[in-house]
């Protein structure tokens, strides 16, 4: 029997928007690659590798929140004429393959899965659904950054040499990062620092650092729980010591207000990375500032061990960088 296809009104409206852009697109092929990415990190990795070399087109324009996006009419013209995307695949981006589906490239247009090197992690003890959050991290971000490079070089192999070369310098660079700030965090006692996260997506850097997440508020991100929920996890979080909470930078929340309340936990917040204007810098000033806080944080659990308010850590004067 014939599999019958019944298309949403996006869909048809999609389709349209698709097979306009074919007919009056240029018949000329493009002399480099044009690149799609899905998220703001994957546009620092790919522009710091391939530089010059080849078109970085994000999917969505920057402005957009990449959790629960609509696909818009004009991702498809943009998705049409694509040879590659590089795509997190493992939960971050649905939203991307419904485009590339609507605009009828989801099966001959290739895909460059950044995460096919990276160890994956479950999102916190209770749910063990794998954390999708890997660009929150200079060490998951660095195995990115070599599994995009080499697939690149598969696709264009006169370029292969150069983005691996480009890959090799850009790994370094953020390698430096995270060593401008290990000394300092080293020097603190940890051992007082129980954290709990607003949503499940810092895994991945506490874990570069040896540190651990003991409660996450919202069951998924962008859903609230319960009251029900809620109770328990304030509960959780006065039975395990938690004494900072991570919330998403620029996104308040009431949530973390009444957990503040309730159980006198310090706020600080992440930067999500998938907010502002796209650039080849976004990822090393976001994971900059990210580690910045978490040193504050661990320098405030500290204090409280010692039984005295913490001085706030300044970002006035960076490290120096240090030669590798």
């Amino acid at each position: 029997m014939k599999k019958i296809s019944i298309l949403t009104p996006f869909a048809r409206a999609a389709r349209l928007v698709a097979t306009m852009a074919v007919l009056l697109a240029p018949m000329v092929a493009s002399a480099q690659l044009n690149i799609g990415v899905t998220l703001h990190p994957y546009y620092s990795f790919v522009t710091n590798i391939v530089q010059d070399r080849a078109d970085v087109v994000p999917l969505i324009e920057a402005g957009y929140n990449p959790h629960g996006y609509t696909p818009q009419a004009a991702d498809m013209k943009r998705a049409i004429e694509l040879d590659v995307a590089v795509v997190n695949g493992i939960g971050h981006d649905e939203w991307a393959f419904e485009i590339l589906a609507a605009a009828g490239r989801d099966d001959d247009l290739p895909k460059i899965y950044a995460n096919d090197a990276v160890a994956l992690m479950p999102v916190s003890g209770k749910d063990q659904s794998v954390n999708a959050h890997t660009f929150i991290s200079t060490t998951a971000a660095i195995a990115q950054v070599y599994q995009i490079a080499k697939d690149l070089g598969a696709l264009d192999p006169d370029n292969s040499d150069f983005y691996r070369s480009n890959a090799r310098t850009y790994a370094t660079h953020l390698r430096r990062i995270k060593a401008e700030y290990m000394p300092a965090i080293a020097a603190l006692d940890s051992s007082n620092f129980r954290a709990a996260t607003m949503h499940g997506a810092y895994g991945y850097l506490m874990q570069e650092f040896g540190l651990q997440i003991s409660a996450v508020v919202e069951p998924r991100h962008g859903v609230e729980p319960t009251a029900r929920q809620l109770a328990d996890t304030i509960e959780e979080i006065k039975a395990t010591g938690v004494n900072v909470l991570f919330a998403e930078q620029y996104f308040a929340s009431k949530l973390a207000d009444t957990i503040e309340n309730e159980t006198g936990v310090r706020i600080f917040s992440f930067s999500h990375i998938s907010d502002g204007e796209y650039s080849a810098d976004h990822f090393e000033i976001d994971m900059r500032r990210n580690i910045e806080e978490l040193l504050s944080a661990l320098e405030y659990s500290a204090a409280l061990k010692q039984n005295r308010q913490p001085n706030e850590h300044s970002t006035d004067m960076p490290l120096q960088e240090t030669e590798s």
